[in-house]
C-alpha cells in the first residue's frame, strides 16, 4: 500500500494565526512547526497500522520545509523546497492508493475558515470548478483524479471538511477545529487532535483496501474560473498556456486532463507573484 500525504498547515489544531505558520514568527513558528510535526506523524503511524508500507510526504506550505526531517516517522520520505512543478501535488503519480490531506485550511471565497486563503491570498479572490467554489483541496483534487488515485483522508477546520465533501465522497475527515472567525477558533487539544487523526488515516486507508473509495468524481472536460484582485493580474495569468481571459479580473483554465490544468494554475500561481515583487 502507497501513499501520499500533502501537508499544509493552516488547518492544524492550535494553529490560528500567520505568526505560526511563517519562518519570521520566531518562537511561535516553531511551536506551529512541532504541531504540524505532530500531526503528519499521526497520519503516517495510523497508515502504517492500515498496512502502508511506503508514504511520501509532501511539504506543500509556503517555502515548504517546515518539517523536522529526523522528527519524521518512519518509513516516511519527505519532499519539500520551493519551486516544485506540481507544488502541492509534487510526487504524486498512478502508482499510489491513497492521498491524504493533512493540516488544510478553507477557501478564501467560502465561510470563515482559519487563515483562508486560495493559494495566493494577495492574488485570487476565488476559484470555481465546474460552477463550484473551491479551495486548495478541491484544485488539488485535480491531480488526483488525472492519476485514478482516491482522496482518502482530510483534516482540517470543519468549514475545510465541507468544502471538500463533494470531491471526496466517503473520504474520513477530521476536523481539528471549529473556525469562529478568520483569525479565531475553538480547537481540540493537540493530543486528542493527533489520535483522531491516527485513528482517521488507519480508517481511511482500510477503506482504501477494501475497495471503497474512488478518485475525484471531477466532470471533464472542467473549467477552472480565476478570480483575481486586480486586472494586471488577470493579464499576466493570460500569458500562461491554457489560460483564457475572460474577463476584467477572470479568467479560465479549460481542458480534459486534469493534471495538465493543474500544471497551468501553478504557472499562475508563480507568475502572478511577480506582479507583488515576489
Amino acid at each position: 500500500m502507497k501513499v501520499f500525504i500533502s501537508c499544509d498547515m493552516e488547518g492544524v489544531a492550535g494553529i490560528v494565526d500567520w505568526s505560526q505558520c511563517l519562518a519570521s514568527g520566531g518562537a511561535a513558528y516553531e511551536s506551529g512547526c512541532r504541531l504540524l510535526l505532530g500531526e503528519v506523524n499521526a497520519a503516517i503511524e495510523g497508515a502504517c497500522d492500515a498496512g502502508a508500507d511506503k508514504i511520501v510526504v509532501n511539504d506543500s506550505h509556503g517555502t515548504m520545509v517546515n518539517l523536522d526531517p529526523e522528527g519524521l516517522r518512519r518509513p516516511a520520505s519527505y519532499i519539500s523546497g520551493r519551486h516544485k512543478p506540481d507544488y502541492m501535488m509534487q510526487g504524486l503519480d498512478p502508482s499510489y492508493d491513497a492521498v491524504l490531506f493533512v493540516g488544510y485550511h478553507g477557501s478564501i471565497s467560502g465561510k470563515s475558515s482559519v487563515l483562508s486563503h486560495t493559494y495566493n491570498p494577495d492574488v485570487f479572490t476565488g476559484v470555481r470548478m465546474n460552477g463550484s467554489y473551491v479551495g486548495e483541496s478541491g484544485i488539488n483534487a485535480l491531480v488526483a483524479q488525472a492519476h485514478a488515485v482516491p482522496i482518502a483522508l482530510v483534516t482540517g477546520d470543519l468549514a475545510t471538511l465541507e468544502e471538500i465533501a463533494w470531491l471526496a465522497p466517503g473520504c474520513v475527515g477530521v476536523a481539528t477545529k471549529d473556525s469562529i472567525t478568520r483569525f479565531s477558533a475553538h480547537h481540540l487539544h493537540p493530543a486528542l487532535a493527533r489520535e483522531r487523526i491516527r485513528d482517521g488515516a488507519r480508517e481511511a486507508i482500510e477503506a482504501v483496501a477494501a475497495g471503497r473509495l474512488e478518485p475525484p468524481p471531477i466532470e471533464l472536460p472542467a473549467a477552472l474560473d480565476l478570480e483575481f484582485h486586480t486586472a494586471d493580474l488577470a493579464d499576466l495569468a493570460s500569458w500562461v498556456k491554457m489560460v483564457e481571459r475572460t474577463g476584467l479580473r477572470s479568467a479560465r483554465i479549460a481542458g480534459a486532463d486534469g493534471a495538465a490544468m493543474f500544471s497551468s494554475f501553478v504557472a499562475v500561481t508563480y507568475i502572478t507573484r511577480q506582479a507583488g515583487g515576489r
